[in-house]
């Protein structure tokens, strides 16, 4: 049986250490009283609920599943899924990182960062519901009507609703320009929606006695494409005149789908039938709208794999200590046993420092996002607020696509570790790949996410987000370029940061050619640009462990040698990235179709 202990030292060293979010938060009024000991007290308490409540389902959830009653096209999520959302109510945790103004706690958005890698570590199939209610409460928060917030807004923050997003039909997943659900005015100024979505994560369940569903729909008069979708707010129950629910809306679950993961999530085909629905910000203009709900959800699913990978290090670690397999090719190192301990072999390192890497890799920039979408919304300095907008918005892609393509990578490394009796079900290895592998997936596939990155965050823009982030990286080197200690970091991080303005530079000259080199190179280019984000992170870890390697204190020697394994091991994988992003698009357009 698989464990799980909340990594709540690592977190600490990245807020308090790393970034010094206490004295970050300071140019936020909102966030000016926070201290460390709340901090670290709020996350022990996470950490609390995510290890003794919610990791205890994450097996049997993923066999049994969700269940649809199709008399009543109603759905049954795992055993003890609704009792483990009640305590998560009962803890205050919905409200969290919530505006005060409708009933939240309106603590940073790291505290949540963290309270959420915690949760999917335990268990991602549960996590989705009170994740995708986030996602729903920001995107009403940012662009719903004032009624639309005092109706749903407070129940959202307290957990007792809960929301999902309503976008992908059968003919169309990424391509919502496509889309055919369509939205008729009626007379009170609500709308009539008539569609089929597929897809729909948490899209019924029993957990909460109404759902908020925003669903993107089709005016009558719409333009084609995505310049022609609107968004709607539709309850699983319509809202009464006293706030309450009413009718049933016709908002069904008309199937389930039968996933490969994340089986204790409920993934619904929704069927619209003329439900009631209101209008969400402009008409037209949902898209834009959505990408709030969108982009949160994005970030998210990279803390997914964040989490994953975490858990799943954790047991290979563990495992790889007690496992008794040969004897080290330099000699015995247990002679006191049969054989020796599955660690000492240099390629089970590999594996395990692979993940390690990338899971603090990862932790340090989510917490790092999560701190800049603080400074974004509560900062007092415009200039401060457009900063963080940017560099949010040229991460958010790599956040997505980098830190799940690496949580694929980890999860198999650490079911290898296990060996055969990773491939069996007792051991919890086997569900954490499964899982793992939609996040490459959903919310926009990594090749979108790659697109995203290269076509609009960096040539759109004529690599002006580009160069903030490098701005960062330059500085750095700057500071620490003649500190022979830091040589080992900082030498090849300014190689990956000019290697990037180089290949960044070429491909905008291509791109003018033929606008498909672009899609040629961008996922390569994606991997490049991860890895210099995680090299400028772990240089700056490095940097602190160097400073308190001395202090007696074993966890900055692991971080340092976890450093050390990075640079030497996986940062060079960016040589033969770089080598295929400038293959161009030639060998891949050189077949005829007929032959595939």
């Amino acid at each position: 049986m698989p464990t799980y202990t909340p990594p709540l030292r690592d977190m600490q060293f990245v807020m308090h250490e790393l970034l010094h979010v206490v004295d970050e938060l300071e140019a936020c009024p909102r966030h000016a009283d926070i201290d460390e000991a709340t901090i670290n007290a709020v996350i022990e308490e996470a950490g609390k609920f995510a290890a003794e409540v919610v990791f205890p389902l994450n097996q049997s959830g993923d066999l049994e599943g969700c269940a649809l009653d199709r008399a009543t096209r109603t759905v049954r999520t795992p055993k003890g899924f609704k009792e483990a959302y009640d305590k998560y109510v009962e803890g205050g945790w919905p409200a969290l990182a919530v505006d005060p103004e409708h009933g939240g706690q309106g603590l940073p958005v790291v505290l949540n960062q963290c309270l959420y890698e915690m949760l999917n570590s335990a268990n991602q199939a549960w996590a989705m519901y009170p994740g995708l209610s986030h996602g729903a409460y920001e995107c009403l928060h940012a662009h719903g009507t004032d009624e639309q917030k005092a109706t749903y807004l407070p129940k959202l923050t307290s957990g007792e609703w809960m929301g999902t997003m309503c976008l992908t039909e059968s003919h169309c997943g990424t391509d919502l320009g496509l889309l055919r659900a369509k939205a008729e005015p009626q007379a009170d100024g609500s709308y009539r929606i008539t569609g089929e979505k597929i897809f729909i994560s948490a899209g019924d369940h029993e957990m909460a006695p109404n759902i908020v569903h925003l669903v993107l729909a089709r005016l009558p008069d719409a333009p084609h494409g995505s310049k022609g979708i609107s968004l709607f707010v539709v309850p699983k129950y319509v809202i009464g005149a006293d706030g309450k629910p009413g009718a049933r809306n016709a908002v069904w679950c008309t199937g389930l789908e039968h996933k490969m993961g994340i089986n204790g999530s409920a993934t619904c085909q929704i069927s619209l039938d003329g439900a009631v629905g209101t209008l969400v910000g402009e008409p037209n203009k949902g898209l834009a709208a959505m990408f709030v709900m969108m982009n949160a959800a994005r970030l998210g699913v990279g803390n997914q794999s964040l989490g994953l990978t975490e858990v799943a290090y954790q047991n290979a670690a563990a495992y790889a200590k007690e496992r008794l397999q040969m004897r080290a090719l330099s000699g015995p190192k247990a002679p006191d046993q049969p054989a020796d301990p599955i660690i000492v072999h240099p390629d089970v390192r590999k594996m395990l420092l692979t993940a390690r890497a990338y899971a603090e890799g990862g932790r340090a920039l989510a917490i790092y996002v999560a701190l800049l979408i603080d400074k974004m919304l509560g900062s007092d300095d415009e200039d401060e607020r457009k900063e963080a907008d940017d560099l949010t918005a040229l991460l958010t892609p790599i956040v997505k696509a980098f830190v799940t393509d690496n949580g694929w990578i980890a999860t198999s490394h650490c079911m290898q570790v296990f060996g055969g009796h990773g491939y069996v079900r007792d051991n919890g290895m086997e569900q954490y790949v499964r899982d793992a592998r939609i996040n490459m997936i959903y919310e926009g596939t990594n090749t979108v996410q790659s697109l995203d990155l290269l076509g609009r965050k960096v040539l759109g823009d004529n690599g002006a987000k580009l160069k903030k982030f490098g701005k960062l990286v330059q500085e750095f080197i700057e500071e620490h370029g003649t500190d022979d200690a830091m040589q080992e970091f900082v030498n090849p991080l300014a190689d990956i940061g000019d290697k990037v303005t180089k290949l960044s530079t070429e491909l905008g000259m291509k791109a003018f050619g033929n606008a498909d080199e672009v899609g040629a190179a961008a996922v390569d280019y994606l991997r490049v640009c991860g890895h210099l984000v995680f090299a400028y992170f772990w240089a700056r870890m490095a940097k602190v462990a160097l400073d308190k390697q001395d202090s007696g204190d074993p966890f900055y020697k692991a971080k340092l040698a976890t450093a050390r394994f990075y640079f030497a091991k996986l940062l060079p994988e960016t040589a033969g990235l770089i080598r295929t992003a400038r293959a161009g698009l030639a060998p891949l357009m050189a077949m005829d179709e007929a032959l595939f």
